[in-house]
């Protein structure tokens, strides 16, 4: 058999993801199989295990790739150089809101991690992974919070675990809310919004004040 292409490969491994998007989002993570995500890919099981470990790394990649239009604002977001840290954090967030609303792939899989994913199955590999891309939000995170104080756009009292907690627990429940509720508002609408009343608590709460002397 002829050895496949790089593009061969990429278009087998896109196929794959395209089916698992659809097979998870239809049916929910635990109750599809990788037979299932290779039948509605036009592949083996094998063609699966080539680019892949299991459901948790169809997961993972599924997640990656829906991150992929916002590479270039995640960077800007942790770019010690560049100006503003804080309007370009903004800008970071109401993007993904946007998106969350106006483009499909990125609500399905949104859907498919917050609402489809079951966290009862031994080993519970799905958890984990979704726990590495919470401490990787909250790492980036942390990055435009502390550059945000360094510039002065945040108080330098900053109480910097309380904020990232509160912040992270802000954004997941904006986006968990909507997709429980999207006929409450448009995130498209009112995105601007939603960032600016983050960024409102982030500079004046006096809860987020660092309580050492």
């Amino acid at each position: 058999m002829a050895r496949r292409t790089k593009e061969e490969a990429f278009e087998t491994r896109e196929s794959i993801l395209d089916a698992a998007e659809q097979c998870f989002h239809k049916k929910g993570v635990s109750r599809t199989s990788l037979s299932d995500i290779a039948q509605a890919a036009g592949v083996t099981r094998g063609a699966i295990y080539w680019h892949f470990q299991d459901k948790a790394d169809l997961l993972e990649a599924l997640f990656q790739r829906i991150q992929l239009p916002l590479a270039s604002l995640n960077q800007a977001a942790r770019d010690a150089s560049a100006p503003n840290p804080l309007e370009r954090f903004r800008e970071l967030l109401v993007t993904v809101l946007k998106r969350l609303e106006s483009d499909p792939s990125s609500r399905r899989v949104n859907e498919i991690l917050l609402l489809k994913c079951d966290y009862i199955d031994e080993p519970c590999t799905q958890k984990k992974h979704l726990q590495t891309m919470n401490r990787h939000h909250d790492d980036n995170l942390r990055t435009s919070l502390m550059l945000a104080i360094a510039s002065g756009e945040l108080p330098a009292d900053l109480d910097i675990d309380m904020a990232l907690f509160c912040a992270h627990s802000f954004i997941y429940g904006v986006l968990h809310q909507w997709l429980m509720q999207p006929q409450q508002l448009s995130l498209v609408e009112r995105a601007d919004d939603i960032a600016a009343t983050l960024l409102d608590m982030l500079r004046s709460s006096p809860h987020l004040r660092s309580r050492s002397v």
